[in-house]
């Protein structure tokens, strides 16, 4: 069921009806149990950025109070396998590609 609403929250942001920020913390609330905190919207918003350009290595800054294996940096992709982000890496993908089109055009 999480699936399927991340899926159709995440083609809501891809149709301009809801922002990517409020979208990702209504599914880090309520896709997870226990919820994640809404403090790490920064750092999957930075994931979801990194993997839609395929640096899925790149180290994304963590919240004060969030670790990843004893550190304070997480590459993008575990954060988006982590918190369920697949959806929105390929909303993203569809942005991205959208923008190069338009800006090939111009």
């Amino acid at each position: 069921m999480g699936n399927l609403n991340a899926a159709a929250m995440a083609e809501a942001v891809g149709e301009g009806q809801v922002g990517l920020r409020p979208a990702l913390v209504w599914h880090l609330q309520s896709n997870h149990y226990p919820p994640v905190p809404t403090s790490m919207v920064d750092a999957c918003i930075a994931a979801i950025e990194a993997a839609a350009d395929d640096d899925w290595d790149l180290d994304i800054e963590l919240p004060d109070s969030v670790t990843y294996r004893d550190q304070s940096t997480a590459p993008a992709s575990a954060i988006v396998a982590n918190y369920h982000l697949e959806f929105f890496v390929e909303n993203q993908l569809v942005i991205n590609e959208a923008t190069e089109f338009e800006t090939e055009e111009s």
